[in-house]
């Protein structure tokens, strides 16, 4: 019967995954994607000879006689990883980057780009299927431009500002009421690691009210960060309301005396972020530094 020929298929690639599992240790991961790949195809085909619930039927009958679990629920993971990562043109090169328990977590994106994004997300930066789940429940995808979606897939070059999220997600963690500038930095300092993954890869903190001398007045820069990745300065400034032309200016000058009194010869140019509770696209018009970048934040 061809439906027992199926099921015969699938029960050997089970089997002959847990004797390589045990044999050569450190290929298990993967020996184990190879193997749900080649189950998935055969339930794929199975499918669409037997309907949707020829999956219940081998789950139980896999779990009856190899003595564990086999749910549907895991079935149905398989045939999404065939279909979804494995066979996709766009996807299959990163197929086996990561471990089976972070390909589950990405089953139900249905967008092949996101998916991307989120795959070579938590390969550069290890993150624990935990980890990644978060950083997907945070919509970290979403919140970045059209024009870096592009780019994802295309293989364009990236510039540093490319991965900042709009909005930036601030943890408002200690629940403070009344948000002051000084407040809004504190707030940032006290969970510093997660505003730096919110702005992408590569970005350190270096000291925040950063004094700098400009004729005979001191000056603060709020956040003064360095990228790692790009070799340059970041400026970061903290606007509780609109963007306004001021601030521009404002950060520019920064900007500059970074540049000048600052970085080294083999650094890139400083850049500049502006982090403002509603951005003013009319004002970002007639900036014509591109360097300088505005994002707005939400408290949460």
């Amino acid at each position: 019967m061809e439906k027992d020929k199926y099921y015969e298929t699938i029960k050997g690639e089970i089997l002959n995954n847990e004797i390589t599992r045990k044999v050569k240790d450190y290929s298990k991961n993967r020996s184990d994607l190879k193997t749900y790949a080649s189950i998935g195809k055969t339930l794929e085909e199975a499918g669409k000879h037997y309907g949707k619930n020829i999956i219940k039927e081998y789950s139980e009958r896999l779990t009856n006689e190899l003595n564990k679990n086999y749910s549907v629920r895991t079935l149905y993971n398989m045939r999404d990883y065939y279909r979804k990562i494995y066979c996709n043109v766009k996807l299959q090169p990163v197929a086996a980057i990561l471990g089976w328990s972070h390909y589950c977590e990405l089953f139900k994106i249905t967008d092949d780009t996101e998916m991307f994004y989120y795959i070579m997300l938590a390969h550069h930066e290890n993150l624990s299927k935990r980890e990644l789940r978060t950083r997907i429940k945070n919509k970290e995808y979403e919140r970045l431009d059209e024009e870096t979606k592009e780019k994802l897939m295309s293989n364009d070059k990236q510039e540093i500002t490319d991965y900042i999220k709009n909005p930036i997600i601030i943890q408002n963690k200690n629940r403070y009421e009344e948000i002051s500038e000084k407040v809004l930095q504190k707030i940032i300092l006290e969970d510093i690691p997660s505003f730096l993954e919110e702005l992408g890869d590569g970005f350190t903190f270096i000291k925040n009210e950063y004094k700098i001398k400009i004729g005979n007045r001191y000056n603060y820069i709020d956040l003064l960060l360095f990228n790692i990745e790009y070799n340059c300065y970041v400026v970061v400034e903290l606007k509780l309301g609109e963007l306004k032309k001021e601030h521009i200016g404002q950060i520019e000058v920064y900007m500059n005396y970074i540049d000048k009194n600052v970085k080294k010869s083999t650094h890139d140019k400083t850049i500049g972020i502006i982090l403002v509770r509603k951005n003013n696209k009319y004002v970002m018009e007639y900036c014509s530094d591109e360097r300088i970048k505005t994002r707005e934040y939400v408290l949460i």
